[in-house]
């Protein structure tokens, strides 16, 4: 039998020789990635600002962990693919990790994590979203012409009885409905809702917002809504006339909209019948549903293949060409749902496994950092690299999990990366780019 102890494990034999394996190698860790980490934490001085606005009730002369080395373990762990609480309890023997925040001895425990996720409050949310947007913001060298706001919501299945988990009925589970807003590949806001309301639910609130800070730092700047069916809510448009903000939006098509493109519908499915080749056009309507005040302007997308009739409409205040908008503009949109899926699977941020409602927003927000930091480092530190457009698993995997040896003494802290890493001129070309002014 294979003799496997806590400290020991006996692999098959290589030829004549034993292979033993143990963990008494001492000072090494396998997150050796976190060096990048801290340079971009410290050029935006991210968790630093979110520690002055998070509220730590505690008693300073009792305190062993401060809260800004917990939101950074917290942050950075989930970064490197610490998903769990529990991984901390050997994770913050790290030396590695404790380099990076500057400690000599053990880091938090997941309990001292969890008490930090569960006194969240709803004010926090709030302040830790403030930072987030001063991050975007100052991402900005000069004021840009035109910014495109994606909204969109997801699911975030749940598994156990958490506090305002709801059945449903479209996504067929118990769930929360997060509400994401991307500007690009910069995140902005990362809401957790429960799933018994609207779609649209907060969006015209959190657009106000958005669109008075924005316009705060930029008075000239165009401002665009970008979103499915879900957001084409006559408040919401209504409100983007007034203001001057444009939008883009879908809308679910229906027995009046279908009526209006029938001729060119049966045209298309015509000519499908005779060539047997995918036919598509589009249309330009003026349309108003009964609950808005007037007509606005409807860009069709017909089309007719293979498996029939298959119309989309969408609803916008823009000026030009309708294919343009539609296949430029509007479709660009599902790029916004690949970095969902990158925050939700590569940075857990569904792992929303808390009882309170709020720690569970805290975690969306925690993973949401996490997020800032990856797409910083691709922006800021490896934009000139054949890695700028790596997601965050690939990037980890490639970048972040190097093996290392770390040495530390009064005088100096060592660290000692593979020999054989086969990405070093990437990684010291991100650590230059990363310490430039």
């Amino acid at each position: 039998m294979p003799d496997c102890t806590a400290t020991k494990v006996e692999f098959s034999k290589l030829g004549r020789r034993e292979l033993q394996v143990d963990f008494s190698g001492g000072a090494i860790s396998s997150d050796g990635g976190l060096l990048l980490l801290r340079e971009v934490d410290r050029r935006l001085k991210l968790t630093e600002r979110v520690a002055k606005v998070v509220g730590d009730p505690r008693d300073p002369d009792l305190i062993t962990h401060s809260l800004v080395d917990l939101l950074r373990q917290r942050i950075y762990g989930i970064a490197q693919g610490y998903e769990d609480l529990n991984d901390h309890e050997r994770l913050r023997e790290d030396a590695l990790l404790q380099s990076v925040l500057n400690r000599k001895v053990a880091l938090g425990s997941a309990p001292t994590l969890c008490r930090m996720e569960n006194r969240a409050r709803r004010a926090e949310g709030w302040a830790i979203h403030r930072e987030m947007i001063e991050t975007f913001i100052a991402s900005f060298a000069q004021a840009p012409e035109e910014l495109v706001l994606d909204f969109d919501a997801t699911d975030d299945p749940v598994h156990g009885r958490q506090e305002a988990r709801f059945f449903h009925g479209y996504h067929d589970h118990y769930c929360f409905l997060p509400l994401y807003v991307f500007c690009g590949e910069q995140l902005l806001v990362a809401y957790l809702r429960p799933s018994k309301i609207d779609e649209a639910l907060h969006a015209g609130a959190i657009l106000r917002l958005l669109v008075k800070r924005l316009r705060q730092a930029w008075p000239a700047v165009r401002i665009i809504l970008r979103g499915d069916s879900g957001f084409c809510r006559r408040t919401i448009l209504s409100w983007c006339e007034r203001n001057g903000v444009s939008y883009c939006v879908g809308l679910a098509k229906n027995s009046r909209l279908n009526a209006l493109t029938q001729w060119q519908r049966q045209r298309l499915a015509l000519q499908f019948a005779l060539t047997q080749t995918k036919q598509r056009e589009f249309a330009d309507l003026r349309y108003g549903a009964h609950t808005w005040h007037c007509e606005r302007r409807v860009i069709a997308r017909l089309e007719h293949a293979d498996k029939g009739d298959n119309p989309r409409y969408i609803v916008t205040n823009l000026e030009g060409e309708a294919a343009a908008l539609y296949e430029q503009l509007y479709c660009a949109r599902g790029e916004m749902e690949n970095r969902i899926k990158e925050a939700q699977l590569g940075l857990f941020a569904d792992r929303t496994s808390c009882h309170d409602f709020l720690a569970n927003q805290f975690r969306l927000l925690l993973s949401s950092l996490a997020y800032i930091l990856i797409e910083r480092l691709r922006t800021q530190g490896l934009a000139a690299t054949e890695f700028a457009s790596l997601q965050a698993t690939t990037l980890r995997a490639k970048l972040l999990k190097i093996g290392a040896v770390i040495i530390r003494n009064t005088r100096r802290v060592r660290v000692l990366l593979s020999s054989a890493f086969p990405y070093q001129e990437i990684f010291c070309q991100a650590v230059r780019a990363l310490r430039s002014p």
